[in-house]
């Protein structure tokens, strides 16, 4: 198989057409046709189903498409291997995280870290779904959450408290429960979603179902920065990570006897990038922001 073609192939199936390849590749869309006509000829087997709204990969294309990304993947992180400095960490990095984590803890520090690594350039994606480390969707990841790839190195970063806060606003108007039984007569701030990005985020709402009269959410939001904005307005009583609590001094903690689940942080990347040294300087600024020595 021609190298060529299947750098070809490799843009044509992630862009999803001839054109958006051909962009890509700098190449027109009658080349890029030629070189996947050429391709599928010489292996013999389609690899493109096509429609008038696009390119489907078939089977076969989809068995290509697996190993040509791996081959780039690992590509791609051995260049970035090759050229880093050895006397110090440069180099594009990319970072992942939870939209909260990222919005609420680490974009009011990054500052910090780009500029003691001024040759470091940070590409953050927040996702509250886990990109795939091992197919180079990002370079490493602070998930809320052990890794679940067993070819992934991690290290355990923190365990963040869920506690129960609201508004002084709120607590003027409508009171402070003493319990978590008579927190069913008050409004709750909820995330909103089906898979949420940290474990027990929802605890409250379950510990108060357990209760007779309790009433639904007052607002559900797919955002733990949302959350804590909401429960910063007055809008209702939440529990929300400590680390997205912060920038809202004036919350109050109520019912602090209550013992709340807690949210285990990790600091991710692939084995490939052991010896990296963008990587280890990332980690050593999260732990000695979170006081870990």
């Amino acid at each position: 198989m021609d190298w060529d073609k299947l750098r070809v192939f490799h843009a044509v199936a992630e862009a999803g057409s001839f054109t958006h390849a051909g962009d890509v590749l700098n190449l027109s869309q009658s080349a890029v046709s030629r070189q996947i006509s050429a391709l599928e000829e010489v292996l013999q087997v389609p690899l493109f189903h096509r429609h008038a709204r696009g390119l489907i990969l078939t089977e076969q294309g989809e068995t290509l498409h697996k190993t040509v990304r791996e081959v780039f993947s690992k590509l791609e992180m051995t260049q970035t291997l090759l050229t880093e400095s050895k006397e110090k960490a440069a180099g594009r990095l990319r970072i992942t995280t939870t939209t909260g984590f990222g919005n609420c803890w680490l974009m009011p520090r990054l500052h910090k870290f780009m500029a003691a690594n001024p040759e470091i350039n940070i590409c953050l994606i927040l996702e509250d779904n886990d990109l795939d480390l091992g197919m180079r969707e990002a370079d490493v990841a602070v998930r809320m959450h052990a890794p679940r790839q067993p070819d992934l190195i991690q290290r355990h970063l923190a365990d963040f408290h869920l506690p129960i806060f609201a508004a002084p606003l709120y607590l003027e108007k409508y009171g402070t429960p003493k319990s978590l039984e008579e927190i069913r007569n008050h409004h709750l701030v909820l995330f909103g979603a089906h898979h949420p990005p940290v474990t027990h985020v929802n605890w409250l709402a379950n510990a108060v179902e357990n209760h007779d009269g309790a009433q639904g959410a007052r607002l559900e939001v797919n955002s733990m920065a949302a959350m804590a904005h909401a429960i910063a307005g007055g809008l209702g009583i939440g529990s929300i990570p400590t680390y997205a609590a912060t920038e809202f001094p004036d919350l109050v903690r109520i019912l602090p006897e209550v013992t709340t689940p807690t949210v285990d942080a990790y600091f991710v990347y692939p084995e490939e990038l052991r010896s990296s040294k963008r990587v280890a300087v990332f980690r050593d600024f999260l732990m000695s922001e979170l006081g870990i020595r």
